[in-house]
C-alpha cells in the first residue's frame, strides 16, 4: 500500500515561534501531519510517546541542546532509525560535523527557502521509506558479490553492511558521507557534477544549493584522505564537480 503525506508525522524542534509555526503551516498545507516542540527535553518526550517519520532538529534549543537530542534518539531502539534534518545556523560549522557523527542525516542552513526545505524531506522520507535490502546504495536486488565489496588500491567498502576499511583500519563514516564515498568509487574515473551527485546522492529532484556536496566533500576527504588537503582519491575537477580517482 503506497504511503502518503497523510499517513505520515513530522516533528518540527524549534524555538522561535514565528519560524516554527512557518514551518508547520507549510508541512500541514502538504498534507502532513505535524507535532512541535520549542526545547529538547519536550521534543524527546513527544518523539517518544508519537510515531514520527522524520524530525526537523534546531542545534541551538533550551533545556537540552539539538546535538544532546540527536545521540538520545540514536541511542533508543525506537527512534534510532527516524531521519534527522538538522536546521543550523551559518555560523554552526562545527556543530554540523558533530551532528552528522552522532547520526543526523543532513542539515539545512538559516535562512533556507521552503522549496528547499521541502525538496530535503521529501528525499528523507523516500529514503525512510525503502526496506532494509534495498538500502543498499545503487545495488540492484540480485547484486553479485563483486557489487556488494568494493575494493580499490587499499580501500575495501563493504556495501551491504556498510563498513569501510583502508587497509587493516575501519572508518566510521555517518550514512550520508557512506553513500556519497560508494557512489563516488561505483562511477570512479566519471566526473561527476555536484548536482548529478545531489540528485543520486541526496536524492534532491531539483537543482539544490550545491554548497552541501561541497562540505560533505571536505568531511568525506577528512575521514578518508591521508591528506585532504592533498587528496590522492577524491579530487576536485574545477568549475564541474569531483572525480574518484582509482
Amino acid at each position: 500500500m503506497e504511503t502518503t503525506e497523510m499517513d505520515r508525522t513530522i516533528l518540527v524542534v524549534e524555538d522561535d515561534a514565528t519560524l516554527r509555526d512557518t514551518i508547520a503551516y507549510n508541512l500541514r498545507g502538504e498534507g502532513y501531519g505535524v507535532l512541535t516542540a520549542n526545547d529538547g527535553i519536550t521534543a524527546l518526550e513527544i518523539a517518544w510517546q508519537n510515531p514520527v517519520s522524520l524530525i526537523l532538529l534546531d542545534l541551538m534549543l533550551p533545556r537540552l541542546d539539538g546535538l544532546d537530542v540527536c545521540r538520545q534518539l540514536r541511542n533508543k531502539p525506537e527512534t534510532a532509525h527516524i531521519p534527522i534534518l538538522m536546521l543550523t545556523a551559518r555560523g554552526e560549522e562545527t556543530d554540523k560535523v558533530v551532528g552528522l557523527e552522532l547520526g543526523a542525516d543532513d542539515y539545512v542552513t538559516k535562512p533556507f527557502s521552503w522549496k528547499e526545505l521541502r525538496a530535503r524531506i521529501r528525499a528523507l522520507l523516500r529514503r525512510g521509506e525503502q526496506p532494509a535490502a534495498a538500502d543498499i546504495p545503487h545495488a540492484a536486488p540480485g547484486a553479485t558479490a563483486e557489487d556488494r565489496i568494493l575494493i580499490v588500491n587499499e580501500l575495501r567498502i563493504d556495501v551491504g553492511r556498510r563498513q569501510v576499511w583502508r587497509d587493516d583500519r575501519e572508518i566510521d563514516l555517518p550514512a550520508r558521507l557512506f553513500d556519497l564515498l560508494v557512489y563516488m568509487v561505483r562511477n570512479r574515473g566519471i566526473v561527476l557534477t555536484r548536482d548529478r551527485l545531489l540528485q543520486h546522492v541526496w536524492g534532491y529532484d531539483f537543482a539544490g544549493d550545491t554548497r552541501t556536496v561541497d562540505v560533505h566533500m571536505r568531511w568525506l576527504r577528512e575521514k578518508m584522505e591521508n591528506d585532504p588537503a592533498h587528496p590522492e582519491w577524491l579530487l576536485t575537477v574545477r568549475g564541474v564537480g569531483y572525480r574518484f580517482k582509482g
